[in-house]
């Protein structure tokens, strides 16, 4: 039995009609999982865009709803940790699909290997202009403004800036930029110096990747279903990077 990871989706761009592509193929893929995973974590920016109101929710992903409702009801454990593009996230998919929502890295444990998990954004030395965004967004009263704009301006705004601002968008996110200049492995190698996972598990990079940060310690970035529809699963002895066609 084994346990799947997958990240940045971000249903909803560019457009719907593309979008609708990749989530009839993430959801093909869901279906092959289901016969053997015990366990899945969706790691971040599953939607381009998402908020919460307190009555309503973005219009639209169906399918991909659906399916992760059907897993979840089959009895395979769910996670999900918020990304860059679905701060906004409350308590939605934690009453109307119980599945489990994370806002930080969080560790774990699976047949005597430690894990640390999550998105991934705002984490290393670099990425300033980022981190101030993401302060302005999550704060509480910037919140409670965009809860009374009317949905279909808000929303309609939101995407926009969420494909044309490059802090958002992840327009950046194009290359590998090297071990000592990539801020989720730097991240990586100095909690390594403090706790010695066997596995760093993160996406918001967009590149699939896996780096040796230590003895026994790897750190893997699961990529996107943008452009390279990749993701990774651990069978209880080794953590694999895989892409679905």
């Amino acid at each position: 039995m084994k346990i799947y990871f997958a990240s940045d989706q971000h249903f909803g761009a560019p457009n719907s009609e593309k979008s609708k592509e990749r989530e009839i193929l993430f959801v093909k893929w869901l279906d092959t999982i289901k016969k053997d995973a015990t366990q899945l974590f969706l790691l971040g920016d599953l939607f381009d865009f998402w908020f919460e109101y307190k009555k309503v929710v973005p219009k639209g992903f169906v399918r991909v709803l659906g399916k992760l409702a059907e897993l979840k009801d089959s009895g395979i454990q769910i996670h999900f940790f918020v990304g860059n593009h679905d701060l906004w996230m409350r308590d939605y998919f934690e009453n109307e699909l119980e599945i489990k929502v994370y806002h930080q890295p969080t560790e774990f444990t699976f047949n005597k290997k430690s894990f640390l998990i999550g998105h991934g954004d705002g984490l290393g030395p670099g990425d300033k202009g980022y981190k101030l965004m993401k302060k302005v967004f999550t704060n509480p009263f910037s919140k409670w403004c965009f809860r009374w704009l009317h949905p279909d301006l808000g929303v309609r705004l939101a995407q926009y800036l969420s494909v044309k601002n490059k802090y958002i968008s992840g327009e950046e996110d194009v290359k590998f930029l090297g071990e000592d200049k990539e801020d989720l492995i730097l991240y990586c190698k100095e909690i390594y110096q403090n706790k010695k996972y066997n596995y760093f598990i993160f996406g918001h990079r967009h590149l699939p990747l896996e780096i040796s940060i230590g003895k026994d310690s790897m750190y893997l970035n699961t990529g996107d279903w943008v452009n390279y529809f990749s993701f990774a699963v651990f069978d209880g002895e080794k953590l694999l990077l895989k892409s679905y066609k």
